[in-house]
């Protein structure tokens, strides 16, 4: 399904844009999210409000996010949840206490069945390698980006940027 995802996501229908309420969107997310795995789950911020979007879709790219997280991290170990608004884009991250991605990873990751090196021990019945890529198409289609911020022994944050007006075909 991780596949069809990828495959659909340049089709028109892709999103069911529609109003999004950044600090209920956040909240819904963190309960999810808190029910994964046992970690330290904290919201880090909260975005005040409203964007054009597809809320679905970015839950979708959160949890995935979360998930990758989980999977680099121990119990107890901390990964936070946060939201933001400005300058017209709105930003949501996942920040996790892992092990950080190397400089020369950091592209690669985010093509199709590419894992990083924090991620080989982990077997690929957990995963294929393919959810940052769902990531990053659900960001494009939002008219936006996905931005890494890590260092090796630092952990990462990943962050989906979306303009709050909606993809520019919403327009």
């Amino acid at each position: 399904s991780d596949l069809m995802t990828i495959a659909k996501a340049e089709q028109p229908d892709f999103l069911e844009l529609g109003p999004v309420e950044l600090e209920s969107l956040t909240e819904e997310v963190h309960s999810k999210l808190a029910a994964l795995e046992r970690r330290t789950w904290s919201v880090e911020s909260v975005g005040r409000g409203v964007l054009l979007a597809d809320r679905q879709r970015l839950t979708q790219a959160l949890v995935q996010l979360a998930e990758n997280a989980v999977k680099v991290t121990r119990d107890d170990d901390e990964i936070a949840l946060g939201t933001f608004v400005a300058d017209g884009e709105a930003r949501l991250w996942i920040r996790d206490s892992g092990p950080g991605i190397p400089d020369e990873e950091q592209d690669a990751i985010f093509e199709r069945l590419e894992r990083g090196s924090a991620a080989r021990g982990v077997p690929f019945a957990s995963g294929l390698g393919v959810g940052l890529s769902i990531v990053r198409a659900i960001a494009y289609a939002h008219g936006g980006r996905v931005e890494l911020r890590s260092r090796p022994g630092a952990g990462a944050t990943f962050t989906v940027v979306v303009p709050v007006t909606g993809p520019e075909g919403a327009r």
